[in-house]
C-alpha cells in the first residue's frame, strides 16, 4: 500500500521551519535568517521513499500584517491549515508561551486537521526543561503527537518522518521520486540572493529587500553560466548600505550567494549584482505580485 499526503509546517517567524524542511529535503530550498519575513511564499518541498511520498508546504512565519506583503503572507500561511492531511506546528525552547504562539494555538483550537507538534531547538534545554515543556503542550490537548527535536543538529528528525508516515492516507506518487520542489530554478537562485543580503545587512534594510533575476544564461564556450540579478530596497538610503563602501557589502553578497548557486547549479557561476530603488514596494498590490508574492 502506498501512502502520500501533503502536510504544512506553521510556526512564527525564525522557530526553524526552513532549517528543518532543508535537513529533511537534504537540498537548501527555503532560505534562513534570523530575522522575519526570511520565507515569503508558499514553497513546496517534496520527500519520496519507496512507499511513501510527503509534500510539505514550507509557509512564511505567521505574524500581524504591517504592509500588503504581510497581507499576503499570513493569508498564505492560515489558507494552508485546511488543505492539507497533517499540519505541524513548529515551536522553540521558550519555556513561555509568546504573544504570537497563544495566537497560533487559538486559531488551531478550530481546525480538524491532525497536528504534530515539534518542539524545536532542544540543545539548548536540559532533559528536565524538554519533559516540562512537553508536559505543558500535551496538557492542551491539542497535537496528535510532541516530538522534541534540533533541526540544526538534526536530532530527531526521523522520528518526526516515521511520525509522519503512519499518519498518512493510502495515495498516489504525486511527484516524480527526483524532483524536491515545485519552484523554478529562478525563484530558488533568487531566494539565495536574498538570504545574503538579509544575513549581510543591517535590521531596518531587509525586509524592504526583493531580487529580480534579470536574465539566466549558460555560455556557449564555456563551462560557465552568467546570472543578472537587481537587489531592490525601498530608500536612496538603503541603496547605499546595500552598495556599501567602495562597494563592498555587494561584494560580500554576491561572493556567498555565487558559492550556494554554484551548489544549486553543480556549474560555475559568473554573479552580475545591481542595486535599485522601489520606493514603498511592500504597500503596493503590483509590486508585491511583480517580485513574484502572487
Amino acid at each position: 500500500m502506498y501512502k502520500s499526503g501533503f502536510v504544512t509546517v506553521i510556526g512564527r517567524p525564525n522557530v526553524g521551519k526552513s532549517t528543518l524542511l532543508n535537513q529533511v529535503i537534504g537540498e537548501k530550498i527555503s532560505i534562513i535568517s534570523d530575522k522575519p519575513q526570511t520565507t515569503r511564499n508558499k514553497i513546496l518541498m517534496v520527500y519520496t521513499e519507496d512507499d511513501f511520498q510527503i509534500v510539505f508546504l514550507d509557509t512564511p512565519g505567521i505574524q500581524m500584517p504591517k504592509n500588503k506583503l504581510g497581507d499576503y503572507m499570513l493569508k498564505i500561511s492560515e489558507s494552508t491549515l485546511e488543505e492539507v492531511d497533517v499540519i505541524t506546528f513548529m515551536v522553540d525552547e521558550s519555556i513561555e508561551t509568546g504573544k504570537l504562539d497563544k495566537y497560533i494555538l487559538e486559531e488551531l483550537e478550530s481546525i480538524s486537521t491532525p497536528i504534530v507538534l515539534l518542539i524545536n531547538k532542544i540543545d539548548k534545554l536540559s532533559n528536565e526543561e524538554v519533559l516540562k515543556l512537553i508536559d505543558k503542550y500535551n496538557s492542551m490537548g491539542l497535537f496528535k503527537e510532541i516530538i522534541p527535536i534540533s533541526a540544526k543538529n538534526n536530532d530527531n528528525i526521523d522520528m518526526y518522518i516515521n511520525t509522519l508516515r503512519t499518519m498518512l492516507p493510502e495515495g498516489p506518487q504525486y511527484f516524480p521520486e527526483d524532483m524536491i520542489t515545485d519552484q523554478p530554478e529562478k525563484f530558488i537562485i533568487a531566494e539565495l540572493i536574498r538570504e545574503k543580503a538579509l544575513l549581510n545587512l543591517d535590521e531596518e534594510v531587509p525586509h524592504g529587500i526583493a531580487v529580480g533575476i534579470e536574465r539566466i544564461k549558460q555560455r556557449e564556450d564555456k563551462e560557465i553560466v552568467d546570472v543578472f540579478a537587481t537587489i531592490y530596497c525601498e530608500k536612496d538610503s538603503h541603496k547605499g548600505i546595500v552598495i556599501g563602501k567602495s562597494g563592498k557589502k555587494l561584494k560580500e553578497i554576491g561572493k556567498s550567494a555565487r558559492e550556494d548557486i554554484e551548489k544549486l547549479l553543480g556549474s560555475k557561476i559568473n554573479l552580475q549584482l545591481w542595486v535599485k530603488v522601489e520606493r514603498n514596494w511592500r504597500e503596493k498590490d503590483n509590486k508585491v505580485k511583480y517580485f513574484g508574492y502572487k
